[in-house]
């Protein structure tokens, strides 16, 4: 055996304890009773294989990374096969660099830059301070956050934490897709019943704006309490929508998303006692674009762990102060003037029930989700569940009245 292959062999170990890996690979079938106007699909196929890897590089520096490949049978993925790495499309891309960034930790700070998940809410459902934490919405009521381009800086002593984030590259949140059910041609969704227009209907390439985006956070863990201040100045990363009527070809209406300038200044509280811990959460947002609201948004919640079961329950909450929006796609405000909840239960080592509601103040609205997932052993899993939705039309919720479904997954974790 030369050197080199000695080398190489005395290093095994300590890539062993450097480097670490998981993933999967997921099947998911989502089943539509009811067609709608615009979509006369009842089922849509994904396929998800999502490989994460970490890499400490020095006792101080780690390397984080995650990559997704996916496919669907109603075009919400990309067809062209090319390596994304800016989230920034309308449709799900089909190879994405899910995360790729570099953390390195000295004595009280922490620094992290490159793709990341930027989570700054305390509450369970409804988060008005994660103002870096787009979401994918082609589905409205099953959703996944995304990551951003950021660097961030946390330094923690004691009780007390500040985090710094400046993000160079705006992110949005993906928007359902105009012409299938969750888009709301013809059944409410994005801009109401557009069917009867007497004019062809199309959606156009969003406007992205240009420009940094950044926050402060401070963090205090009191004798029996946790508070925290947010600001934060940017963009809206989900969008205002606007439309151009265009006479050449043929006679269209062009519909496209922009985002408007936000500013946030908030709070959070968390304040547990023997009963439950209440939380709560809220932000004050006002914006310099001429066709954006200003309002406060609020939640307040309870949550209580009862042997194996956790139940959280409570209110989300808005205010406007200045009404100049006509036109939006806003699924957080969407859920205010609402009743929120959920409830999970550990049934055993493998089995999960967990439920979700949102249940509109008025009545006009109520959204109901159930799951219950298996794990058969370490590798392989599966998962049922499904989605109630009803309503009036002109509600947030009611609009969707058509999308009740139901929905299998299979996966196998490595």
């Amino acid at each position: 055996m030369n050197r080199f292959a000695l080398v190489l062999v005395g290093m095994l170990p300590l890539w062993g304890q450097s480097f670490s890996q998981r993933g999967f690979i997921e099947t998911r079938g989502s089943f539509f009773p009811q067609t709608t106007p615009s979509d006369s699909g009842r089922a849509i196929g994904d396929v998800l294989l999502r490989y994460e890897m970490a890499y400490k590089l020095t006792p101080w520096l780690k390397f984080n990374g995650a990559i997704d490949g996916r496919t669907d049978t109603h075009r919400q993925t990309e067809r062209q096969w090319r390596v994304d790495w800016q989230d920034r499309g309308m449709l799900r891309p089909a190879v994405s660099l899910r995360r790729f960034s570099l953390t390195a930790n000295k004595g009280k700070w922490t620094v992290e830059a490159g793709k990341q998940f930027i989570r700054w809410g305390k509450a369970d459902i409804l988060n008005p301070l994660d103002r870096f934490a787009p979401r994918d919405f082609l589905n409205v009521v099953d959703t996944e956050y995304l990551a951003v381009m950021a660097g961030r800086a946390t330094w923690e002593s004691g009780g007390e934490t500040i985090d710094l984030v400046w993000q160079p590259r705006f992110t949005p949140s993906r928007s359902p897709l105009l012409l299938q059910r969750w888009g709301g041609l013809g059944g409410g969704g994005l801009g109401g019943d557009l069917t009867q227009l007497p004019l062809t209907v199309r959606r156009g390439p969003a406007v992205l704006p240009t420009g940094q985006q950044w926050g402060v956070r401070w963090n205090h863990v009191g004798r029996g309490y946790e508070a925290a201040g947010v600001y934060y100045e940017g963009h809206n990363h989900l969008p205002l929508l606007e439309g151009r009527i265009s006479t050449f070809p043929d006679f269209k209406l062009e519909l496209y998303n922009y985002f408007a300038k936000l500013r946030m200044v908030g709070g959070a509280t968390a304040i547990p006692n023997r009963w439950f811990t209440l939380k709560g959460e809220g932000g004050y947002f006002s914006s310099s674009t001429p066709a954006a609201d200003n309002y406060f948004q609020y939640v307040i919640q309870a949550e209580r762990q009862s042997g194996e079961w956790t139940f959280v329950g409570g209110y989300a909450g808005e205010y406007v102060t200045v009404k100049r929006n006509l036109f939006d796609f806003a699924p957080d405000r969407g859920l205010t003037r609402s009743f929120l909840g959920r409830a999970s239960l550990q049934v055993n080592p493998r089995d999960t029930v967990a439920f979700d509601f949102a249940l509109r103040q008025n009545g006009d609205g109520v959204w109901v989700r159930g799951e219950y997932a298996h794990s058969f052993n370490d590798h392989w899993s599966a998962r049922v569940g499904g989605s109630l939705i009803r309503g009036r039309a002109t509600d947030f919720l009611g609009q969707f009245g058509r999308n009740s479904h139901v929905t299998f997954a299979f996966r196998y974790s490595f």
